[in-house]
């Protein structure tokens, strides 16, 4: 179904504003009636959305006189958590302690290992500079191999085929399926128990079939994913914190 244009949201906008180190988003809607605000959890930015009759300056004004309630919500975001030495971050659902081993010229990027308190580390072989961008680029390849074993299980369990399958960054959902069956999902999905990685496999794979979110949707879901209310659950309550770790 192609958008409708007379009704499509005009390309976002940024705002810079005194005392507010957050990124702020302006986006103008042909369909706002008023000036609205709120705090995305995903992106850690401030976004206003604001009506065609309203320009830049009017948004500022807006924004500037809810400051003390845009700086409680952005207390109230759990800490971001970089991909630095000493950071702790989930993997498949297990916490790991980030350690950087420095420049080696054999041995894996990135080893899954024992820390010296005898606890789940990931070592990262390279420069400081260049822990973060590694680490990321293992855990997106780690994602593309688990995504790519379970929706190739999921996909014979229903007897479909999938198109291709591709892991990106992406933040307003978790998967996606094109009506040319190309599966798309966040690399993000490595970070949460194995079980949630596998409902959102589960979850596209099914919309080979049915591309809606109807009662022979959920039932072919369920049919190849017994787990599917608990990590529906999972995602719920604890899906938006995996987008406080990384870069």
């Amino acid at each position: 179904m192609k958008p409708n244009r007379a009704h499509a949201p005009v390309p976002l906008q940024r705002l810079s504003i005194k005392g507010l180190t957050e990124p702020v988003e302006v986006r103008c809607h042909h369909a706002a009636r008023r000036m609205t605000l709120r705090v995305s959890r995903t992106s850690r930015s401030v976004i206003v959305t604001m009506p065609t009759s309203c320009d830049l300056a009017q948004a500022g004004t807006f924004l500037n006189s809810h400051l003390d309630w845009v700086r409680e919500r952005l207390g109230n975001l759990p800490e971001h958590v970089p991909f630095g030495a000493g950071s702790s971050i989930p993997l498949r659902g297990i916490l790991h302690r980030v350690i950087e081993v420095g420049p080696r010229r054999s041995g894996r990027v990135v080893e899954v290992a024992i820390d010296d308190n005898g606890r789940p580390a990931l070592a990262v072989n390279g420069e400081a500079a260049h822990v973060a961008r590694r680490l990321q680029d293992w855990l997106a390849h780690q994602a593309g191999a688990d995504l790519t074993e379970r929706v190739k299980w999921h996909a014979d369990n229903l007897k479909l085929r999938p198109a291709r399958i591709t892991v990106r960054d992406q933040r307003s959902r978790w998967g996606s399926c094109s009506t040319t069956g190309a599966l798309s999902f966040s690399w993000r999905l490595i970070l949460a128990p194995s079980f949630v990685l596998d409902y959102v496999a589960a979850h596209e794979v099914a919309h080979l079939a049915e591309m809606n979110h109807g009662p022979r949707f959920w039932a072919l879901v369920r049919k190849t994913m017994p787990r599917t209310d608990e990590a529906k659950n999972w995602l719920q309550r604890s899906g938006s914190d995996l987008h406080r770790f990384g870069l």
